[in-house]
């Protein structure tokens, strides 16, 4: 039998925050010694002010910038490629992202290849889709400005796509693709839809729950030596701090800034949220609602969701994150009833009195109560699945194994078809 891990490690981006801090975004890149920037947004944002904010910053302090907005929202190892090429052929010495979650992987990946070009594109890719090599040295500076509060990916050193030849999502792992800064400014938040809003903010709950009932650290395999230590490393005893912070600024945020765009107190609360658990499970990890969504977004058929100005079909991951978790979670509390009742409790729920047994469902419930006050579907039905297609997202669930093997409770291909039964519909 393998040793047991004994080390932890925590890791985060520089953080920056305050309303209006995007226009200090050039005095940051000068200071890091960048002059020639890739500035990457989406189509979506390219006009928009949150942009022109980073450009005239960045023009002001001297540093030229070339505009890619061709970013897809969901993004595909096709337009992973694209923007790799422009990046290559600009000859950059620094990255700026505005953008969600799909815009700041982008970043985080031209950057890498562009650094460090592999023999094929699947190298750094996470096994068993890829080879899962490591990243060979340092990469250039990279500051990410959100302008949605859910991914947290200014914090971490996670970059997801859709694999097409699979159907399936999957992604590139390493502690190297952390940006360098991120710059939170609730004013990049403000025209967000409401659908947007709530899907991003749910993604924060549940990055939070996972990381908060991960598996511990202490229960994982010691790697082989220390740069094999993944960077989702299990729960451990800081990441339980951000991520509770999270979840509790969570409860008491996520309805008010979906609902009234105005209310920039908590659009800042959701932004640091997001942040906060970024910072969480960006050491923690996540697990089986998060390795169950990729093939909810890699499968999707013709769901266009409301809110997302996008002409191909998709889930956004939020959504596609949030319709499995009440299943996951009334599966996952009988093996560790503690950590699901303190996120319960986090949450704002009401568990006197909560008998060990009852907590799965209390915090299901929970979920689902917000799911139905944000407009979310009702399941995975209503994204136009089919109960006859849950052994075919178990398939594609299975080679998560970055994610997965985190669940305090074994899924095993049985355990993951009748969970995305059970997650058909809730009410």
């Amino acid at each position: 039998m393998s040793a047991r891990e004994t080390v932890f490690t925590m890791d985060s981006s520089s953080i920056k925050y305050g309303p209006g801090a995007t226009r200090e975004l050039g005095g940051d890149m000068a200071a890091l010694g960048a002059r020639r920037v890739m500035l990457l947004t989406d189509a979506n944002l390219a006009a928009g002010e949150q942009v022109e904010v980073a450009r005239e910053s960045l023009n002001r302090a001297g540093v030229k910038a070339a505009m890619f907005s061709r970013v897809r929202v969901e993004p595909s190892d096709a337009s992973f490629q694209e923007a790799i090429a422009y990046a290559q052929r600009g000859n950059f010495d620094g990255f700026v992202a505005v953008g969600g979650g799909s815009v700041m992987d982008t970043a985080k990946v031209a950057n890498l290849y562009d650094c460090w070009p592999p023999d094929d594109f699947l190298d750094y890719v996470n096994p068993p889709i890829g080879r899962g090599l490591p990243v060979p040295g340092p990469l250039k500076p990279l500051i990410a400005v959100p302008t949605t509060a859910g991914t947290g990916s200014e914090t971490t050193g996670v970059a997801i796509f859709d694999y097409e030849a699979l159907r399936a999502k999957t992604g590139i792992a390493h502690r190297a693709l952390r940006p360098t800064l991120g710059i939170i400014d609730p004013h990049n938040t403000a025209t967000l839809p409401p659908m947007v809003a709530a899907c991003s903010g749910l993604d924060v709950l549940s990055h939070a729950i996972e990381s908060l009932t991960a598996l511990p650290f202490s229960q994982r395999p010691a790697p082989e030596h220390p740069q094999a230590r993944p960077a989702y490393q299990g729960a451990n005893p800081v990441s339980d701090i951000w991520a509770a912070e999270a979840l509790r600024m969570v409860g008491a945020n996520l309805l008010r800034a979906s609902r009234d765009p105005d209310d920039e107190e908590a659009r800042g609360n959701m932004l640091l949220a997001a942040a906060s658990a970024g910072i969480g499970f960006g050491n923690a990890g996540v697990h089986l609602p998060h390795g169950m969504s990729y093939p909810v977004s890699g499968m999707v058929r013709d769901f266009l969701p409301e809110g997302y100005y996008v002409c191909h079909a998709i889930v956004p991951h939020g959504m596609a994150v949030i319709v499995n978790a009440p299943a996951v979670f009334r599966f996952t509390a009988s093996a560790n009833p503690e950590r699901h009742l303190l996120a319960a409790r986090l949450l704002g729920l009401d568990v006197t009195h909560a008998a060990p047994e009852d907590v799965g469902e209390i915090l299901a419930r929970g979920i689902i109560d917000i799911m139905r006050a944000t407009g979310m579907p009702n399941g995975l039905a209503a994204l136009g699945y089919r109960e006859s297609d849950a052994p075919a997202l178990a398939e594609g669930t299975l080679p998560q194994h970055r994610v997965t093997r985190l669940s305090p409770r074994p899924a095993e291909r049985d355990d993951l078809i009748e969970l995305f039964r059970a997650a058909m519909r809730y009410w």
